[in-house]
């Protein structure tokens, strides 16, 4: 595929990818939220009404 490389160690294995973001940029967007989204899977949910409150003691909420 155009614009995109694979970096292979000694025994072949692909180990990298470099991505030209000029023309696959929208691609790396999407694997970053998918990572980003896979990090934060696990961390603990707080309720829509918990960061209302919170916005509202910060002043960021009227």
């Amino acid at each position: 595929m155009q614009g995109i490389q694979f970096v292979v160690d000694e025994s072949n294995n692909k180990v990298a990818v470099m991505i030209d973001l000029a023309m696959h940029g929208e691609l790396w967007d999407d694997v970053y939220d998918a990572y980003l989204a896979a990090e934060r899977a696990n961390e603990p949910d707080e309720s829509l009404e918990s960061v209302k409150q919170h916005l509202r003691e910060i002043g960021k909420l009227s």
